[in-house]
This record gives structure tokens, C-alpha cells and sequence, in this order.
């Protein structure tokens, strides 16, 4: 599926949902802001953060984008790649600054997305970085809850 626009933020964003960190450069370059956002509250670094494109995302990150920005529903890059799982993103969103414990639109946080999707790995890297296990959800639910609600053994004992 081709992309067909002329505005430079659109060309930014399928650039980072891409990967392709030679024009997201020359983007940067002509002066089109790192952290605009599309109708969804999408930012160029949610976008390459979800679709696991580290060399974009560094990119991103050393031209100062926001790594704690969230969409319209509160989600945050880091967030992004607990759904997915990738760890390497992570540590690269926490290590400049992402707030590990900061909570989307249903209470949600990184560290209950990872639980959820079974994303182990990552549950190790938010305790790691001291993600809060007693923060709640909408529900009153913490991670640990979600992991017993998904059946997830060893976020559970990770949890515990």
C-alpha cells in the first residue's frame, strides 16, 4: 500500500511507521516539529515505537521527541511496545526519560500492558526500571490482578 500526500507531517508519519530513518532525518532537517501529532494523538515516535523500529525511534528521541506524549486514549509510546514486545524500545524510552508508571485514559500502564500480553520480558524490564505494582486500573485491578485474570504464571511470580 502506497502513501500519497503532500503534507510534510504526513510524510513524517509514514516515514517513522516505516522505519526510514534517512527521511525521517531530512523531515527533521526541514523543520517539521518531532512531536506533531495526527488526528489520533499519534506522534512520529508512537508510530515508529509500535511498528519495533529502534534506529527510528533513536532518531526520534535525540531530536527530543516527547517520550511520554500519549494519544487520544492516554497510551504512550512505551506502552506501545509492551503490547508488542519489544524490550530493546524500552529501555531506550526509559533510559531518556519515560515515566514507567504514568497511566492511560483506563487507568492502564505499561507495566499492565506487558501482563496482559504476556509480554514477560517486558514485565521484567518495568520492575527493573521500578514500575509500581500498586497502581490501579479502572477496575481496582493492578498488574498482578491481570496476570491472574490471564493466567499468566510467570508474571505472576515476577509480580509477587
Amino acid at each position: 500500500m502506497s502513501f500519497h500526500s503532500d503534507r510534510p507531517e504526513d510524510l513524517l508519519f509514514d516515514a517513522a511507521r516505516k522505519g526510514d530513518v534517512v527521511y525521517i532525518k531530512q523531515l527533521l532537517d526541514s523543520g517539521i516539529d518531532v512531536n506533531v501529532e495526527n488526528g489520533k494523538g499519534f506522534t512520529p515516535l508512537i508510530l515508529a515505537a509500535y511498528d519495533g523500529h529502534l534506529d527510528a525511534a533513536k532518531l526520534l528521541v535525540e531530536a527530543n521527541a516527547d517520550v511520554n506524549a500519549q494519544d487520544v486514549s492516554g497510551n504512550t509510546a512505551l506502552m506501545g511496545v509492551c503490547f508488542k514486545g519489544y524490550a530493546d524500545i524500552a529501555r531506550l524510552l526509559i533510559e531518556r526519560g519515560a515515566d514507567v508508571d504514568l497511566q492511560n485514559g483506563n487507568g492502564g500502564t505499561a507495566l499492565m500492558f506487558a501482563t496482559l500480553f504476556g509480554r514477560n520480558q517486558l514485565v521484567k524490564v518495568m520492575l527493573e526500571y521500578g514500575a509500581d505494582t500498586s497502581i490501579k486500573d479502572v477496575r481496582g485491578l493492578t498488574a498482578l490482578d491481570v496476570a491472574i485474570q490471564q493466567g499468566n504464571e510467570e508474571a505472576l511470580q515476577l509480580l509477587q
